[in-house]
């Protein structure tokens, strides 16, 4: 695998509480290059157009590009990509800082979460340790309460 890609794809069922891996189709990710473009391609192929958004057969996916984590300016990014409710379309946003950067360097170019958890979950992802954890504790806390936590209970800031 070139530098640009780690070369797997997770993927996390939260209904079924399975987590696999999967080879990253890089002709694929070459031809639509970065993460929404790609991403766009993957919801296109794995979301049937008149599903409910709000619906457990809608996916997210959490997609870095082939610069994230490298030392190319603004290469912290990665995009999340899904079926929107506000309009039935594709709903694409990025963001930056340590998570793709992170979820690259622990192996992963994507992260596609389907399903839907019995109860509030969270995941957790060190390099080849992949976890589905209880999120029970946090369920209504304020988003410093939960970030708090949540870093205190992964050891690992």
């Amino acid at each position: 695998m070139s530098n640009a890609y780690a070369g797997k794809i997770l993927r996390i069922n939260l209904t079924t509480g399975s987590i696999t891996t999967e080879a990253l189709p890089v002709e694929k990710a070459r031809a639509f290059l970065g993460g929404r473009g790609l991403g766009g391609r993957m919801l296109a192929e794995e979301i049937p157009a008149g599903i409910d958004p709000l619906s457990e057969a809608n996916k997210i996916f959490f997609i870095t590009g082939p610069l994230t984590g490298t030392s190319a300016p603004t290469s912290g990014r990665y995009m999340v990509v899904t079926k929107s409710p506000l309009n039935n379309t594709i709903a694409s946003s990025n963001s930056g800082g340590f998570w793709g950067a992170e979820l690259k360097f622990a192996g992963y170019d994507m992260v596609i979460v389907e399903g839907k958890a019995a109860q509030p979950v969270y995941i957790y992802i060190k390099d080849d340790q992949v976890e589905i954890r209880p999120a029970d504790k946090y369920w209504g806390k304020l988003v410093s309460e939960t970030t708090d936590g949540l870093l205190a209970e992964a050891g690992d800031d």
